[in-house]
């Protein structure tokens, strides 16, 4: 049975390579993420933004973020730079991997690299830490270029493998993670169990969209992305 009539019948077929993002596909890192925000907020006597505010710009650079909340571009790098302090001294305390995500890492066939927000060091960092890293092929952070929803991060990793767009799946959780997908020519998964908001991801018409990891897995049933109904 071809992809065409897997993806008619509602199964997801097995792919060559998989990139994941990280924070909210791979780990529940919201809280030292939004932590570490809030401190750099705060430290600028600034009290007044919620954590659920927050949460929806994981997975986007922080610049857009700060330039959001009203800040001027000349103080952002400097913000930057106190968060990362802030987040790496939180040690991801408060972090956690989701449930069957190891099952899934396991079950899945291919070459399997990252694409996150995160720089390479970073992610690498947490995903030995939560036990993932010995599943990755290729680990591939944002360092140096344009962050999602630009798609460089996925080209980075689809050059290491020598890999053709086509025989790829992107994971991730974001309305930034799709339209990065979509823009690098990739096949896209929409994961609703993360941070992005449903209707926002199901704008870009992702190929799957999946409630668990372990839907992720070759053959097994995923939700229609028009309908949001299992297939």
């Amino acid at each position: 049975m071809n992809a065409r009539s897997l993806r008619e019948r509602g199964v997801i077929p097995a792919f060559p390579v998989y990139l994941f993002d990280v924070d909210g596909t791979l780990v529940d890192s919201a809280c030292d993420i939004c932590g570490a925000i809030q401190e750099v907020l705060h430290s600028r006597a600034r009290a007044d933004v919620s954590d659920a505010f927050l949460r929806r710009y994981i997975g986007r650079h922080l610049i857009d973020l700060f330039l959001d909340l009203g800040y001027q571009a000349e103080s952002i790098d400097e913000m930057v730079v106190h968060y990362r302090r802030v987040y790496l001294a939180r040690e991801h305390s408060m972090t956690r991997r989701y449930d069957g995500v190891v099952e899934m890492m396991a079950a899945l066939p291919g070459r399997k690299s990252t694409a996150t927000t995160k720089g390479t060091p970073t992610t690498r960092s947490v995903l030995e830490k939560f036990g993932l890293l010995p599943y990755f092929d290729h680990v591939q952070g944002t360092d140096g270029f344009p962050a999602k929803p630009e798609p460089n991060v996925i080209y980075a990793s689809l050059d290491v493998f020598g890999a053709k767009p086509s025989e790829c799946l992107f994971v991730g959780d974001s309305a930034a993670d799709m339209e990065a997908g979509r823009r690098a020519g990739v096949k896209t998964c929409a994961v609703l169990y993360g941070y992005g908001e449903r209707e926002d991801l199901l704008k870009w018409s992702p190929d799957y969209v999946i409630e668990r990891p372990g839907d992720l897995a070759p053959n097994r049933l995923h939700l229609s992305a028009s309908e949001g109904l299992l297939a």
